[in-house]
């Protein structure tokens, strides 16, 4: 019989107590900590190597994906997730004629943008979803205002249509919270505003799958904030609305099946990854406090959207490889729909070729790289999970904190998510003006012959501060971290030209 031999008993086992003497060697005196050991922005130290020994004792290594607490993902089979285009609607038959357009080049998810809500009407919606079969793709609104009626218009659509109202997926974008924070103030009180929320919960009865509450933590990313901050804010709020649906007398299962998460995707990869599945733990953990009947239903849904925070003006091509690596995180990390933004839309209206290139962005993740094919691919890696472990500690602490004050709404209106982001947002903007936080393109290696784009859109480019002066709260100001340095190129340009 012949004897299979095993080829890695030829190499004995290294110890960590080695790794450590080599890398000591190698330093040639230097301290390993400074030297080797990376300080987050979030104010924890990660490691240079981890090892086995180090994932052994975290809480939840073993679980699959699928199970309870869904931090390896909620996908089973595979990591397959929706690609999502927005479409802004000015014209409902342009828009439908878009929509079908796109429709046939890869996308499946759509993301209506009605910039009229005056104009939601049931013919006008009779036009936008003519040949789209609402079954077959997911369909999301996002609109200032009328969810009530948007719902009740889908929901008769699919009455009439004879559509399966279990087939019908997708958001209408309700979210008073993330609102009030960007503008400071609501239309009529908080309480009146969950009030309506819970009435459009009760509105949805009819489409199980159909999510009407979209929260909005991509403003934390896109005001500044750290990872850690981004997931303990946007889990405080998660955990606001359950509060108060619960409150109105809907169970927490269904709460929880009416919610969806939209986190804003940085530059940092891994730590990216780790957010999402970190996220997932720790919205378990809270739902779980609410004792709910199904633990299906407290799964989360997540949809990620390429951040604005880092895009730049100058040297824009750049912001195509800044949303290569951001689409990775957030499929990697198990998003379950996803929105690249087009390169150029913090400075103009994107154009059919920078749509094109965005969709393709996630195309060629699916079908060429097969990020669709495995379940929670970042499994076992012990740099991931330890990092997993990280955030999602660090986020739990502040998370804890905000509760510990009031929750979520009690920390706006004292100030203290605000003066959070505003910290983390001064800091932000002082490594990149000292270059320890790097902008390619912009502060470093920037070509100062280069003129700006072409059509370029100040309103886009220089988010203007909310001016009202019946604040009920300090809003919070969206920014990228660019801001300044475009705006001194932009005024010699201008100068030059004069």
């Amino acid at each position: 019989m012949v004897q299979k031999e095993r080829l890695f008993d030829q190499f004995p086992p290294v110890t960590t107590k080695e790794w450590m003497d080599k890398i000591n060697t190698d330093l040639k005196g230097a301290d390993f900590n400074k030297k080797l050991v990376w300080r987050t922005n979030e104010g924890f130290d990660v490691k240079p190597f981890y090892r086995m020994e180090d994932i052994e004792n975290l809480m939840y290594v073993n679980t699959l994906p699928g199970q309870f607490p869904y931090l390896r993902g909620t996908k089973i089979n595979n990591n397959n997730w929706l690609v999502r285009q927005n479409i802004e609607i000015t014209d409902y038959s342009n828009a439908n004629l878009k929509a079908l357009t796109i429709l046939m080049k890869g996308v499946d998810s759509l993301g209506f943008v009605i910039t009229d809500p005056e104009s939601v009407n049931e013919k006008n919606f009779d036009i936008l979803l003519k040949d789209i079969h609402p079954g077959a793709v997911e369909i999301n609104f996002l609109s200032n205002g009328k969810a009530k009626e948007i719902i009740d218009i889908l929901t008769n659509y699919v009455k009439k249509t004879g559509t399966d109202p279990l087939q019908i997926r997708g958001a209408f974008e309700a979210d008073p919270l993330s609102r009030l924070m960007l503008n400071g103030t609501l239309c009529i009180p908080p309480e009146e505003g969950f009030d309506y929320l819970a009435s459009v919960v009760h509105s949805a009865a009819f489409l199980p799958q159909f999510r009407t509450i979209h929260l909005n933590a991509s403003n934390f990313n896109n005001a500044g904030a750290d990872i850690v901050q981004e997931l303990a804010f946007g889990i405080s709020m998660g955990n606001e609305y359950l509060a108060q649906l619960t409150r109105r007398g809907i169970s927490v299962d269904i709460a929880t099946s009416k919610i969806r998460f939209s986190f804003g995707t940085g530059s940092i990869y891994f730590s990216e990854i780790a957010k999402l599945r970190a996220a997932r733990l720790l919205w378990s953990v809270v739902t779980n406090g609410f004792h709910p009947a199904n633990g299906e239903k407290i799964k989360m849904d997540i949809h990620c959207v390429t951040s604005e925070w880092n895009k730049t003006v100058y040297d824009p091509y750049v912001n195509m490889l800044r949303t290569q690596t951001e689409a990775m995180s957030a499929i990697l990390g198990g998003a379950d729909s996803l929105t690249v933004e087009p390169f150029d839309i913090v400075f103009r209206h994107p154009d059919e070729f920078s749509e094109r290139i965005a969709r393709n962005q996630q195309l060629i993740l699916k079908e060429e790289a097969y990020f669709d094919k495995v379940a929670d691919p970042a499994a076992g890696s012990y740099y991931i999970e330890n990092l997993t472990n990280l955030i999602a500690d660090n986020a739990w602490k502040l998370f804890l904190e905000i509760e510990d004050q009031g929750g979520f709404l009690e920390c706006l209106k004292s100030g203290l998510i605000q003066r959070k982001l505003s910290e983390s947002a001064s800091g932000r903007k002082a490594d990149i003006a000292n270059g320890k936080e790097i902008l390619l393109g912009t502060n470093r290696f920037p070509d100062f012959n280069e003129k700006a784009p072409s059509n370029i859109d100040l309103t886009r480019v220089f988010k203007l501060p909310v001016v009202e002066s019946d604040h009920q709260i300090e809003p919070i100001k969206l920014f990228r971290g660019s801001e300044e340095n475009e705006r001194l190129r932009l005024g010699a340009d201008k100068a030059v030209k004069m």
